[in-house]
């Protein structure tokens, strides 16, 4: 699943995410987050090298309880899950060799 361009309003239940076999991408952000946008062109680019990653945009906010259980307190929040494991968290990436970077320690 390659890059998402999109936050969903509704991320998928904890439970499903810790079942996720191979590399995932969880983003936790908003649409109208600047931070989030200036962003996107360094997450794009970086899932252009790493296709075999599913990335999962998740619109964070108040009372939103899958960001609350991954303790997000910044926008935008990468976290690296491997066969639903965290193995790497970016906070408001800035650069795309960061996100590759990260994406490398658990490429298949």
């Amino acid at each position: 699943m390659p890059f998402t361009a999109n936050y969903t309003n509704q991320g998928p239940p904890l439970e499903q995410l810790e079942g996720i076999q191979g590399a995932c991408v969880v983003e936790f952000g908003t649409d109208w987050c600047g931070h989030c946008r200036a962003a996107q062109p360094h997450i794009a680019e970086a899932f252009q090298r790493f296709p075999e990653f599913r990335h999962i945009k998740v619109e964070d906010g108040p009372g939103r309880r899958l960001g609350r259980s991954f303790r997000v307190k910044l926008w935008p929040t990468l976290i690296f899950l491997h066969n639903g494991h965290e193995i790497a968290r970016l906070v408001r990436p800035q650069s795309t060799g960061e996100i590759i970077e990260a994406m490398a320690r658990i490429s298949p």
